[in-house]
């Protein structure tokens, strides 16, 4: 196998691959590009994330900075928003569902090394995926570690080291990352009751 195939399979590759060395080189430039673009044209933006991203959904709005790997590992759905200084290191698959939303400093890491130091010392890594389901809140300063999974309508309190899977429709934070509570009909209650006056104050 290729070290990009044992790459995204989750086995030991050799990171100073000329291949890989190349599309970082590629994803690299592309992110200089993204960041270095004025906001206010949103047409080259966008398809400076098509040419980087593997799929990339409609409105998707990234604050600069902005840095990956490859690029090639991410796919990203419908209305997603990262706040400024959003890293994910793609070594391995990252999927992005749809209403996402990222705090400031939000950091996805797919990477890992040995434990031995001489294997790991010898170039050798590994990655495992990470998934974020639909309409999940990350808090900011959060990172999310290799082989994650974050499960639908979750929030992640600001600060959280993640480090194994979270449920859906849960709050979630610390260090590491535990459930603190459910989200239930009393969220639905109170957002909505602000919600209501928010509208009423608006029309003012």
């Amino acid at each position: 196998m290729k070290e990009y195939e044992l790459m995204i399979n989750g086995k030991l590759y050799n990171c100073s691959d000329p291949e890989l060395k190349e599309i970082r080189k590629k994803a690299a430039k592309l992110c200089f590009d993204f960041n270095h673009t004025p906001l206010n044209e949103n047409g080259i933006r966008t398809m400076i994330l098509d040419e980087l991203f593997n799929k990339v959904g409609e409105n998707v709005n990234i604050h600069t900075t902005f840095k990956c790997d490859y690029g090639t590992n991410i796919n990203i759905g419908d209305n997603f928003f990262a706040n400024y200084d959003c890293i994910i290191i793609d070594v391995a698959l990252v999927s992005i569902g749809n209403n996402v939303m990222f705090a400031p400093r939000v950091c996805l890491y797919t990477a890992s090394h040995p434990i031995d130091p001489i294997i790991r010392n010898e170039s050798l890594e590994y990655g495992l995926p990470i998934v974020i389901k639909d309409n999940v809140w990350i808090g900011g300063n959060v990172v999310i570690n290799p082989g994650v999974t974050i499960g639908e309508n979750t929030v992640i309190g600001s600060g959280s080291i993640v480090t194994h899977d979270i449920p859906d429709n849960v709050v979630a934070v610390g260090n590491p990352c535990k459930v603190l509570r459910k989200i239930g009909e009393e969220d639905r209650i109170y957002w909505n009751s602000k919600k209501s006056e928010y509208l009423l104050l608006s029309k003012w």
